[in-house]
């Protein structure tokens, strides 16, 4: 099946091909999902696909509550009957439900420059989009409302939260212009969205994190502090993280335009050693502040950021 010519629905995606159910995870592939066309089609492949794998879907439930009862009547679904109250009073019942508010949700997207690098197949930036508009699938599924923010030194554009499908189509139209560019400063923007969101929700910070962490994760304590839920999402390349270059190469800054010629055996130890200390400290502060941290690789399926993601969402009250 040649994805450059899959012009498959939403729903058609799910029962197209009995393979997609016994191997899913090769359609959850991010250099396959970067050769199609469309991020609708790219986004809505990663959720079906994520939901394929899990074979039962994990949002039952979770958008309604328990109301009330009321007496049963012909044409009722004898699923919602109560059988507790039938056994006390022998006489059946409804239960009824009604809709909770919706759970706000907050995608934060960095756009910075650093976000474009790429040592091959898809950047950071991309990898991102993908992310934030598989997470929004998610939510509105549940009945939960997206809302979408990008920012670099400051806030680039943003989609405020809403609960109807058609939203998804402003997120994916945001997605689909972004370019990275500029510096990172993170914590102007967190301020400013903190400051100006006065009702509780979930707080998605998608991000390499390439910015000062102190005053990072200032801003991400102010979230906390107005008693959102935050979860951040490190994006990460496999040649950042391994500094596998093999000969002397010239490295240039991409948010600064610095230059700087090295020999990339000799300071690979140290770099990765300091790498790895920096994501440790950061997600070590993250979890004294009840942050819910998780580090990803662009060469890794988008299924693991989404079972991440979930497991976090489960714990949301």
């Amino acid at each position: 099946m040649k994805f450059d010519y899959f012009p498959l629905t939403f729903y058609e995606i799910v029962v197209y091909n009995k393979n997609m159910a016994d191997d899913y995870r090769k359609y959850l592939d991010p250099e396959t999902v970067s050769r199609l066309d469309g991020m609708e089609l790219k986004a809505r492949l990663v959720v079906e696909g994520f939901i394929v794998g899990l074979h039962k879907s994990p949002y039952h439930g979770f958008s309604v509550e328990f109301a009330e009862h009321r007496q049963y009547m012909p044409g009722d679904d004898i699923r919602h009957v109560d059988w507790k109250v039938y056994g006390k009073s022998d006489r059946f019942y409804i239960k009824q439900f009604e809709e909770e508010t919706n759970l706000r949700g907050h995608i934060l997207l960095d756009a910075s420059a650093s976000m474009g690098f790429k040592s091959d197949g898809i950047s950071k930036l991309e990898y991102g989009s993908y992310l934030a508009a598989a997470l929004s699938y998610l939510m509105l599924r549940q009945q939960d409302s997206p809302g979408l923010l990008v920012y670099d030194e400051k806030i680039r554009s943003y989609v405020p939260p809403r609960g109807a499908r058609s939203h998804i189509n402003n997120i994916l139209k945001e997605l689909n212009k972004i370019e990275p560019s500029e510096k990172t400063d993170a914590a102007s923007s967190f301020h400013e969205l903190a400051d100006r969101i006065k009702r509780r929700g979930l707080i998605v910070v998608i991000s390499d994190l390439f910015d000062d962490p102190t005053s990072m994760l200032k801003g991400l304590k102010h979230f906390r502090h107005r008693k959102h839920e935050v979860i951040v999402f490190q994006i990460l390349d496999p040649f950042e993280r391994h500094f596998d270059y093999k000969a002397e190469a010239r490295f240039r800054d991409m948010e600064t335009g610095q230059m700087l010629l090295t020999n990339p055996h000799q300071i690979r130890q140290e770099y990765v050693e300091r790498l790895n200390e920096f994501v440790e400290s950061f997600s070590r502060a993250c979890r004294e502040s009840l942050i819910d941290y998780h580090l990803l690789d662009t060469s890794v399926p988008f299924d693991k950021a989404l079972f991440g993601y979930l497991a976090k969402r489960s714990k949301l009250g």
